[in-house]
């Protein structure tokens, strides 16, 4: 005996396992449906999710009034609560808007107006020598800032991976390498003719980022469309966290957001990003124009910054849509649902979208009762820099010695993260799920030294799992 088949015809569908998919997922799964999180690529969070700047927003400099305002306020507040419950880790440093010119000081005072009506009060207009106290390495020339003190770092990886296993958790069913091409809408189901087969589903849920708006036209739309934006990001050694333990934002001018400098979760610091409007959506390479582009502008911002390793580079791309806002739009006819026009937010508001879905669905009368009992939510392992790693942990170390064994120096991973990330409710598709799940070569020597050891141990660990999966379960 092995394994059921996996199901084809569903309650619900939703296209895209990045954070909003996923949060939307999780969020369904309250209620007695079934549902499948449908992902074109090899692994959750491996599209716009996972290349982001990882910043816990307040909403403070959201447009007022706006859809986005009201989820990224509210997510704040969801997502703060839940990676408090799960584990996700997550830093409170604080952030401070920079002003360098007499454009950017002048900006100040409506800036702090505007967090004020997003419902954020506790922006702080400072001068020059207060800034300075704040990030004494800053270049020279500032004139003031605005502090926004309850900005926060957050890792977007296990944001990501904790909504998608809660959703698995739940009992959605992941349907991974299953790209949706086309559509067939008939009068009670849907058939979604995908690169794995057709699926049918009696609603479908199109949160699939940066190919919404082609998704949205194949259910007769034309009311948004996006432009792949690339951010490349230059990210810098450890040794380099002492220089700035804030984040560091630009003031937004007419010219656009700018540059930022932000510590990261895993103890980086990370310079960017860039932006830069593209044709192909899967352009996610790095380019000499972006570095130089980036260099120039951490000369004037922090200059003893250039003086550190750069690590690793990488570039995400946008859905930047032509659309002012966040599009959430219910199609009872054809039981569709469009979340569309997410900018990089969405790692705040997620979850508030997925509950903001959900209220327009109870609506549409389409969700039935909710579940009595759920799953409690997953205790996410953490890859966190500011706390205790399993290397560190004693009491962890002595019950299990695999967690005393380090095989990627750079970064301080055990053979035990690995072997759990193999076992877990999700596991990592290939190299690089592991290192977004473990930190595994995401260091200064980006695998070089240890790439052969966490490959084998990989390997070993993965065919294990595969063996154990098909094996009956009554010789488990």
């Amino acid at each position: 005996m092995t394994d059921s088949p996996t199901p084809t015809d569903y309650d619900f569908v939703v296209l895209g396992a990045g954070i909003v998919g996923s949060a939307i997922a999780r969020e369904l799964a309250r209620y007695d449906l079934t549902l499948a999180l449908v992902e074109a690529r090899d692994d959750v969070g491996d599209g716009t999710s996972k290349a982001n700047t990882a910043i816990l927003h307040t909403g403070f400099d959201a447009k007022p009034g706006t859809l986005e305002s009201r989820m990224v306020s509210r997510g704040y507040t969801l997502l703060s609560a839940y990676a408090e419950q799960t584990g996700i880790p997550v830093e409170h440093t604080g952030a401070i808007l920079v002003a360098w010119n007499d454009e950017e000081y002048d900006a100040l005072p409506s800036l702090r107006d505007k967090a004020a009506a997003n419902g954020y009060t506790e922006c702080e207009i400072v001068d020059a020598d207060t800034v300075y106290g704040m990030v004494p390495d800053l270049g020279e020339g500032v004139l003031g800032g605005l502090t926004v003190p309850d900005e926060s770092i957050i890792c977007t990886w296990t944001t990501n991976l904790a909504l998608a296993t809660d959703a698995v958790a739940r009992g959605v069913t992941l349907r991974t390498n299953t790209r949706a091409e086309s559509v067939t809408v008939e009068a009670d189901r849907t058939t979604l003719h995908t690169s794995a087969g057709d699926i049918t589903a009696r609603w479908v849920i199109n949160a699939a980022g940066l190919g919404a708006d082609f998704l949205d036209q194949a259910f007769g739309y034309d009311r948004f469309h996006i432009t792949p934006r690339r951010g490349e990001l230059l990210v810098y050694d450890k040794l380099a966290r002492p220089l700035v333990d804030k984040i560091v934002l630009p003031v937004p001018t007419s010219r656009g957001k700018g540059v930022l400098i932000s510590p990261t979760i895993y103890g980086n610091v990370m310079l960017g990003p860039t932006a830069e409007d593209l044709t192909d959506r899967s352009a996610t390479g790095t380019s000499a124009k972006g570095f130089e582009f980036l260099l120039g502008k951490g000369a004037k911002l922090l200059p003893r910054l250039l003086d550190e390793e750069v690590t690793a580079t990488y570039a995400g791309l946008r859905a930047a849509a032509d659309y002012g806002d966040y599009l959430i739009e219910v199609d009872t006819d054809q039981r569709y649902v469009l979340v569309g026009g997410i900018r990089s937010t969405g790692l705040t508001s997620g979850m508030a979208v997925a509950e903001y879905v959900g209220e327009l669905l109870t609506k549409a009368d389409a969700l039935g009762e909710p579940r009595a009992e759920l799953p409690d939510p997953p205790a996410m392992p953490n890859i966190g820099e500011a706390f205790t790693r399993p290397y560190q942990d004693g009491a962890r170390i002595a019950a299990d010695a695999e967690y005393g064994k380090v095989v990627c120096f750079c970064e301080r991973v055990t053979a035990g993260e690995i072997r759990d990330a193999y076992a877990s409710l999700i596991p990592p598709a290939g190299l690089e799920g592991l290192r977004r799940r473990t930190r595994a070569m995401n260091g200064r020597c980006q695998g070089f030294f240890c790439g052969a050891e966490v490959g084998a141990l990989a390997e070993g660990y993965r065919c294990a799992g595969r063996s154990a999966a098909t094996t009956p379960k009554e010789n488990r």
